[in-house]
């Protein structure tokens, strides 16, 4: 074996590493033992001359000089992997692994099968999909790709808006008599979708007039499925995207309770590591998942 394999084998170890936070875990997935995995680790620390993991009674975590080097680890081995793509036999058959993490609403009921037309498309490429709204350290999680609603804290990646989300005020047909004003519904019951909105939704009109309607939720929620069931059910108003609800609003189970009226709209943003260390697969996960997003209703272009 060749010492550039050798150093890329232990990058690779060390990525596994931090992004598992277990020498077990990273060594099963590696498909090595526990000891062969710790004395790679031990070995490029000597190399590097510095600590690259700190460990505490319950995990393990990255040194500073750890979250450094694993910003050039990864780095190194996107860029090989990248390199092998472009010199494969045949470039149009993709292969290998890509971490994805969506929002959990937005993949649940529209990017899974997306993703599903990816798979039966390029079935060489083995894809994670992880579904979760809250923020996340992307380099150490081993990602390549993050669909985000709202904005990316992390200037290392590219962050490409690619949508806005269309958000209206709506409630079960008992609430809404007759035609509502933003002023007439702010005494009324609220369901509060933290962190978009909580005691404050500011509005703007088709004139572009803006105001904020000053509420007193009786149900607050960080998840959109518990919002949307407490609204269905006449729990009170509530600030909805219009690719959750449309089939309701077509349906009358749901209410546009001030046509004319829409909520900040949110943005929709891809966020991946810059351009010379990015694979063909995930160029073409980013071109099918931008394609697939086009095409749903409530999601307009940039």
């Amino acid at each position: 074996m060749s010492k550039s394999i050798d150093r890329l084998t232990l990058l690779e170890t060390f990525a596994r590493i931090a992004e598992r936070g277990s020498i077990s875990a990273a060594a099963r997935d590696l498909g090595m033992s526990q000891a062969s995995a710790s004395r790679q680790l031990k070995e490029l620390e000597v190399r590097l001359g510095t600590h690259l993991v700190r460990r505490t009674t319950h995990s393990l975590l990255l040194t500073q000089a750890g979250e450094a080097c694993l910003v050039d680890a990864s780095n190194l081995l996107q860029s090989w992997d990248a390199m092998l793509e472009r010199h494969a036999g045949d470039p149009s058959v993709l292969t290998g692994k890509l971490k994805v993490v969506a929002p959990v609403a937005l993949g649940q009921r529209h990017l899974t099968s997306a993703l599903v037309e990816f798979h039966d498309t390029h079935p060489g490429v083995s894809v994670t999909w992880h579904l979760q709204d809250d923020t996340f350290n992307f380099i150490e999680s081993g990602c390549d790709l993050w669909l985000k609603i709202g904005n990316v804290p992390d200037d290392r990646l590219i962050a490409r808006a690619i949508g806005t989300v269309e958000r209206l005020v709506v409630a079960a047909p008992d609430l809404v008599s007759g035609t509502l004003t933003p002023k007439a519904i702010a005494t009324c019951p609220w369901i509060a979708l933290s962190p978009f909105e909580a005691d404050r939704v500011p509005l703007r009109n088709t004139r572009g007039r803006e105001t904020i309607i000053d509420t007193r939720p009786t149900l607050t929620t960080n998840n959109l499925f518990a919002a949307y069931e407490a609204a269905k059910k006449g729990t009170g108003f509530a600030v909805m995207p219009r690719w959750f609800v449309e089939e309701d609003l077509n349906t009358g189970a749901l209410v546009d309770a001030l046509p004319g009226w829409r909520a900040e709209p949110l943005t929709l943003r891809v966020a991946y590591l810059p351009h010379d260390r990015q694979s063909l697969r995930l160029q073409v996960m980013i071109e099918h998942m931008e394609a697939s997003i086009a095409k749903i209703t409530g999601i307009l272009p940039v």
